[in-house]
């Protein structure tokens, strides 16, 4: 199991946000975004990474999802890691289901490394989901999300955003993301900031209104 940081742990919350961190972050790294969304009726769980060698960093262990061997498109992919991981944040969602939330009040988000484990995620998940914040990001494996996807999840509400001068992920490389996603058919909306690879006022506005969309108080 993963440690996590849970923000609103009120009996009453009828809803559910599973929101992962980039590589090297923590779960800390998105508690003040939480605090400023204001949304008491939405539970937030922050789960930290383990720790992982990862290629990309001379084999340097830090907190990350799975491996990552490059950033290019072409770049070989740690599928088995992924995979891995994927079966660790269904645990973490069939937990909260559990509790008596209905996976349909169930959103997973992600930054980065975050953000591509979470559109892996819910595009196979067995359960009908909410939606997927997928933010300054790209979508892992995406030659097998056609053959992958899952029937409960072909309609998922995703909201991407990217900023236009990221030097970690390009914007090319997140729009391929995008054009696949829309090709499999899912409904998707797209926002472009002027930052780098970071998170912006206005692009927290934004995620607030779509939370509140999906998952109505």
């Amino acid at each position: 199991m993963l440690e996590n940081i849970v923000v609103n742990r009120q009996a009453n919350a009828s809803a559910t946000v599973i929101w992962m961190h980039g590589l090297g972050a923590d779960g800390h790294d998105f508690e003040p975004v939480v605090q400023m969304l204001n949304l008491p009726h939405i539970r937030f769980i922050l789960p930290h990474a383990p720790y992982l060698p990862v290629t990309l960093n001379n084999g340097y262990e830090m907190r990350a999802w799975y491996d990552i061997f490059g950033l290019q498109p072409d770049s070989p992919q740690d599928e088995a890691g992924i995979k891995a991981m994927q079966q660790t944040i269904n645990t973490l969602i069939e937990s909260e289901i559990a509790k008596g939330i209905a996976s349909q009040r169930i959103v997973l988000a992600g930054f980065s490394q975050g953000g591509a484990m979470a559109l892996y995620t819910a595009t196979r998940f067995t359960q009908p989901l909410a939606g997927v914040l997928a933010l300054s990001t790209y979508l892992p494996l995406k030659n097998k999300l056609v053959s992958e996807q899952h029937v409960a999840n072909r309609q998922l509400p995703i909201w991407m955003a990217h900023g236009r001068s990221d030097s970690v992920i390009t914007l090319s490389t997140a729009q391929a993301a995008r054009e696949a996603l829309q090709a499999a058919g899912y409904p998707l909306q797209w926002q472009e900031y002027d930052m780098p690879h970071s998170v912006c006022e206005q692009e927290i506005a934004d995620i607030r209104r779509f939370l509140l969309q999906v998952l109505p108080a």
